[in-house]
C-alpha cells in the first residue's frame, strides 16, 4: 500500500486510536443490533429481574434469552448476580452506569411509544405479580424438563 503524504492507515495507530474503546463500541453496537436485546434492556428499566421473569415477558426459549443476556453482559449493558439457583440481571449501577447512560437515554427516547415496548411493560406488570417459583415451574414444563 502506497503511503500518502500526511496519512497513516488507522491500523498503524498513529491517529491515537484506542483499540479497547473501539472494541467496547463494537460490543455495544452489536448488543443493540437485535430487537430482542432492546426489549430486554427496556424491561430492565423497571429494576432487577430474575431470568425466569425476563423469559416470561419476552416469550423466548431460556437458551435464547441466556444468549441475549450474555451479549448484553459482554457489552457491559447489564449487570448480573446469582442467588442460589436464581440469576438476576439489572441495568448497570454506579460508575458502570455513567458509561452506558447516554446509550440507555437514547434508547428510551428512540423507543418511546413503541408498541412492543408498551406490550412488554404490561406483560412485565403481570409477571411481577407471579411468584418466581411458579414462573420457573411453568417454564420447565413447557421445555419438557
Amino acid at each position: 500500500m502506497k503511503k500518502r503524504e500526511g496519512f497513516d492507515p488507522p491500523m498503524g495507530g498513529s491517529f491515537g486510536t484506542n483499540r479497547e474503546a473501539m472494541r467496547s463500541t463494537l460490543r455495544i453496537t452489536k448488543a443493540l443490533s437485535d430487537i430482542q436485546r432492546l426489549r430486554i434492556l427496556m424491561i430492565l428499566r423497571a429494576g432487577e429481574l430474575c431470568v425466569c421473569q425476563i423469559i416470561a415477558v419476552v416469550g423466548l426459549a431460556p437458551s435464547t434469552v441466556s444468549k441475549h443476556l450474555s451479549i448484553l453482559s459482554a457489552a457491559d449493558l447489564v449487570d448480573s448476580r446469582k442467588d442460589g439457583r436464581w440469576a438476576y440481571y439489572r441495568l448497570p449501577q454506579g460508575e458502570a452506569l455513567k458509561a452506558v447512560k447516554p446509550v440507555l437515554k437514547w434508547l428510551e427516547k428512540a423507543l418511546a411509544g413503541d408498541e412492543s415496548v408498551a406490550r412488554d411493560a404490561k406483560r412485565l406488570e403481570a409477571t411481577l405479580a407471579c411468584p418466581q417459583e411458579s414462573l420457573s415451574e411453568r417454564q420447565r414444563k413447557r421445555c419438557g424438563a
